[in-house]
């Protein structure tokens, strides 16, 4: 079932694992409002469909789905819908990429990892805290709508070697957000936070300008990241005062 005439050699069957991760995960109808129910009314036709476009190279992402969330502190977020083709899609890169990536990432690096639980996080964390009074808790504001496409990228070329992979990734990163009223909002940074590759596109970021940073620098304080919500220990007050101001900067 491998495509030996196609310019990407992607197997069928990555798409159709890729389809089955998707289902297991749910979610809502993308801008076609094509349910997973209605995508399986044709499903190997569907399938089919994305991968002799992807291993062609002529796929294409639809415009995301913006649908406001409201936030417990007042205001709303942006959740960034794919469709399910597109998801589907997504899911064929994710697994490509995320095993060699997984390989670079620190471990004290927990939210959307494989084998990683936030309860995790939580034990290290209260573990350290017994040796270090003093913490620095942080939450980086707007992650996913303010990644820098040029840095992301730089990571991204220096780890993932498949064409096809960087290729589709970096049509998914400027596909525009189609808002309720049909207006298409162009992106020139960040990942929408919804999509099914974003949350490992995030982790490698966040990787290089935070993880790989404080170990660099910091080496003396112990951290942990989930995410953008994370945990710095320091020995004193004047300590976290100072590495708070680093991290403004």
């Amino acid at each position: 079932m491998s495509a030996t005439t196609k310019p990407f050699a992607i197997d069928k069957w990555q798409v159709y694992e890729a389809y089955q991760a998707v289902k297991a995960n749910a979610g809502a109808a993308g801008v076609d409002q094509q349910s997973i129910e209605a995508f399986e009314q044709d499903l190997k036709g569907n399938l089919y469909k994305i991968w002799n476009r992807m291993s062609s190279g002529s796929y294409f992402p639809p415009p995301v789905k913006a649908v406001a969330i409201p936030k417990k502190n007042g205001g709303v977020r942006i959740l960034g819908v794919p469709t399910v083709a597109d998801r589907v899609a997504q899911m064929v890169v994710k697994r490509v990429i995320e095993p060699e990536l997984e390989a670079r990432f620190l471990p004290d690096s927990y939210g959307y990892r494989p084998g990683r639980s936030a309860l995790e996080a939580v034990a290290v964390t209260r573990q350290r805290c017994w040796q270090y009074p003093w913490a620095l808790e942080f939450d980086i504001k707007g992650l996913f709508d303010n990644i820098d496409h040029a840095l992301l990228l730089r990571a991204l070329e220096k780890h993932v070697k498949c064409e096809w992979a960087m290729l589709y990734i970096k049509r998914w990163l400027t596909a525009p957000l189609q808002h309720a009223d049909g207006t298409l909002e162009e992106r020139t940074k960040g990942t929408p936070q919804g999509g099914v590759v974003s949350p490992v596109l995030a982790n490698l970021f966040l990787h290089y300008t935070f993880d790989v940073w404080m170990t660099k620098h910091y080496p003396d304080n112990p951290w942990c990241r989930y995410a953008d919500d994370g945990l710095v220990h320091c020995r004193t007050e004047q300590e976290a005062q100072a590495l708070r101001a680093a991290l403004d900067a």
